[in-house]
């Protein structure tokens, strides 16, 4: 069953953050990840959430999703994505 890792970025420093885009795409890929949204100009239907830029990611399963994000590789991602945005996260089982 597919997973998903969903993410809210709210950038602060778009230098510091290409340089997580540079090298995020292919950590993903190596846990057999597809980037599904990335950006795009939210629809607020309901509620109160303000996401700033989504970012979705479908993995095989729910472990491989937390396999990624607990990974080294994935780690020392997260310090330079930290560099140039606050994030908010999740890993969610699909249906």
């Amino acid at each position: 069953m597919s997973a998903y890792a969903i993410l809210d970025l709210e950038i602060f420093d778009v230098e510091k953050l290409q340089e997580y885009k540079n090298i995020a795409p292919e950590i993903i890929k190596k846990f057999g990840g597809k980037i599904i949204v990335r950006g795009g100009e939210p629809n607020i239907v309901e509620g109160n959430w303000n996401p700033k830029r989504v970012v979705i990611i479908e993995f095989p399963s729910y472990e491989i999703a937390n396999d990624w994000w607990n990974s080294e590789d994935y780690r020392k991602a997260t310090e330079l994505r930290n560099k140039g945005a606050n994030t908010n996260a999740i890993i969610i089982d699909g249906i």
